[in-house]
């Protein structure tokens, strides 16, 4: 005859039913599940639920009272529980662990205090959890006694083992209890938890060597960046972590406020990293669009700047839910979890989250104090990173504002410029260039100011629209350098400059060459013969005994006057090999013939490929080309 079940008694078993029915659909979909077991389980689920049915309407019979000897019954039970000679645990009728013995803490390589109050199968791992939370139901609902095959995460690596469940009654307790004996399959215990000895020092010392190996390595390669990149930096993070410690680190950030256009709030997945294959590969593409939710642990971490640590995961919702509802922890496999702000002291950025499934052990203080250092040392560089775009923004909206939005379109004349920032540094450049109208018909100036920075860009500010205001005035370029040296001379920077103007005659134009320390202008003639100015003359601002070096020269069609500043000629290759006048000559040859916006485009490929992007100075180049049967 079955146990007669009160009615809310009988619902409550109704409803722990339920949940276990779904906990086994969700075991079987687990990579690498256990069916077998899971099978099993749900055929105890089946006889369970006949078991139910069969209550239905009956009341049951009145329990055990409690009587005075039970404290003296719990002493003696005590006593023999903790000297049995094999893994005991004895669990609440919802399977959290009351108590364990000495060889139970052993097996699992923790405290005895830690396993106590925790539900008994946060210690399996996830493929055989739902089965055994059903093999524990059956024993206090039936009191037949059942064998399972579990899989223990121990500290430093999962153990297989064979345990019986067996129900017990204990007076004074309202509620059926249940006794978990555990055999290894190996037929021996584990190694105690602490080895002694010689091989206890081996051990910790390998293991404290091993983290900071790691740190020492995290150092490395998050300031092996000349200029700070957030976005590299968080991927190199989570390389270093999926390769050390974790099976799956995720990496949230919360936008830069100060940034343009930044949503304000809220975590941000940036970076989800994994084991290899196939199905780790769909996970990662589904992760990697799961922005944290309220209540999951990287917003309370994040909330709360504190570093969490859970070695055995009770809780599979912890993570969020993938798009089916599904847990992540469940998906991904997760049996331990640690999650640390990215913090720098002042300002909490985001959170770095690892897990892991047990294959080593679970995740331990050291870990946490591990991630905790590397979560700080991300945030040093992400606060760089920040400050340095900040410094970039302006910069680049300080020397847009220095060069011409567009050049003006002059008939008979193909012209264009080009400007290459620096490949180091956030600081403004002190290149300019500028087209306009003058007295006798245009003005062309190419110049570099000596230095970077706010003060080398009023400096730039003022040469550019000094030659250009003065031009409108002055008929040679010469008068034109004389007046701008002279308003130079205050300053604590010297310019060089080649200005340009230009004549029509008819069947060609006259180019006046004023240089002031710049590299000569280059004449590139239809069919490729290249002629380099004389150049010369002294920089803008340092003598008031100002002379610049003057030429004139005559273009026709087809004909193309090219100005550049020294970082063309200056770029150097990974020998130190300066990129040279020769190259250049080569390079203006051979496209002589193309049209001004090619050519100019041509030698900023050659530039860029030789020194491989890693440009030391500034580039300026312009150029202007006599356009046939245009000219009046």
């Amino acid at each position: 005859m079955p146990e007669q079940l009160e009615p809310g008694v009988l619902m409550r078993e109704i409803n722990d039913l339920e949940g276990r029915i779904g906990e086994l659909r969700q075991a079987a979909a687990m990579p690498d599940p256990n069916l077998r077991a899971t099978l099993d389980a749900a055929l105890v689920e089946l006889e369970l639920a006949l078991a139910a049915l069969r209550t239905i309407g009956t009341v049951q019979a009145g329990g055990e009272g409690r009587t005075a000897a039970a404290e003296s019954e719990r002493r003696v039970l005590r006593t023999v529980f903790q000297d049995a000679p094999v893994p005991l645990f004895l669990l609440d009728r919802d399977a959290s662990v009351r108590r364990v013995n000495r060889q139970a803490a052993t097996l699992l390589g923790t405290s005895p205090g830690y396993v106590s109050g925790k539900s008994f199968t946060v210690f399996c791992d996830l493929p055989t959890r739902a089965a055994l939370r059903s093999q524990l139901a059956a024993v206090v609902r039936t009191g037949r006694r059942q064998r399972t095959q579990v899989r223990f995460l121990s500290r430093d690596k999962p153990v297989e083992a064979v345990v019986t469940l067996a129900r017990v009654w204990i007076r004074g307790e309202p509620d059926p209890m249940v006794v978990v004996a555990a055999t290894p399959v190996t037929g021996r215990l584990p190694a105690p938890e602490r080895p002694q000895g010689r091989q206890a020092e081996d051990e910790a010392v390998a293991t404290v060597v091993h983290r900071m190996d790691v740190l020492a390595t995290a150092s490395e390669m998050l300031l092996d960046e000349p200029v700070f990149n957030e976005p590299v930096a968080l991927r190199r993070c989570a390389r270093l972590l999926a390769a050390e410690l974790a099976d799956w680190v995720f990496i949230d950030v919360a936008p830069d406020p100060t940034a343009a256009g930044a949503r304000k709030t809220g975590l941000h997945r940036q970076v989800v990293m994994g084991p290899g294959g196939e199905r780790a590969e769909e996970l990662t593409h589904l992760l990697q669009e799961l922005d944290p939710t309220p209540g999951t642990l990287p917003r309370s971490v994040y909330a709360g700047r504190q570093g969490t640590l859970h070695p055995h995961v009770a809780e599979l919702g912890m993570l969020g839910s993938l798009p089916d509802g599904s847990p992540v922890c469940g998906a991904i496999g997760a049996t331990s979890v640690l999650c640390v702000p990215i913090e720098d002291g002042q300002t909490c950025m985001g959170t770095i989250t690892i897990t892991g499934s047990g294959e080593h052990g679970p995740f331990d203080l050291m870990d946490l104090g591990v991630v905790q250092r590397l979560g700080r040392y991300l945030a040093l560089v992400m606060r760089a990173a920040r400050l340095y775009r900040r410094r970039a923004e302006v910069a680049e909206s300080l020397q847009a504002s220095l060069l011409p939005r567009a050049l003006p379109g002059i008939p008979g004349i193909e012209v264009d410029a080009r400007y290459l920032a620096a490949a180091h540094g956030a600081e403004v450049g002190g290149d300019f260039y500028d087209v306009f109208e003058t007295v006798t018909g245009w003005g062309f100036v190419l110049g570099d100011v000596c230095g970077k920075g706010e003060e080398a860009a009023a400096v730039t500010a003022t040469a550019r629209h000094g030659i250009r205001l003065l031009s409108r005035w002055k008929t040679e370029p010469a008068e034109v350098l004389t007046m701008v040296n002279t308003a130079l001379l205050s300053e604590d920077r010297f310019v060089t400059a080649v200005l340009a103007g230009m004549e029509n005659l008819g069947d060609g134009v006259r180019i006046t060459l004023s240089t002031a320390g710049h590299p000569p202008a280059i004449i590139i003639r239809a069919d490729g013969t290249i002629r380099t100015t004389s150049g010369g003359g002294v920089p803008l601002g340092l003598f008031e005994d100002f002379e610049p070096a003057i030429e004139s020269v005559e273009l026709s069609e087809g004909d193309t006057l090219f100005l550049h500043s020294d970082g063309v000629l200056d770029a150097c290759d990974m020998m130190r090999e300066r990129f040279g006048q020769e190259r250049l000559a080569e390079i203006l040859a051979a496209g002589a013939s193309m049209p001004v916006r090619d050519l100019l485009l041509s030698v900023e490929r050659a530039l860029v490929d030789f020194c491989d992007g890693d440009l030391g100075d500034d580039v300026s180049i312009l150029a202007l080309r006599v356009l046939p049967q245009t000219l009046n």
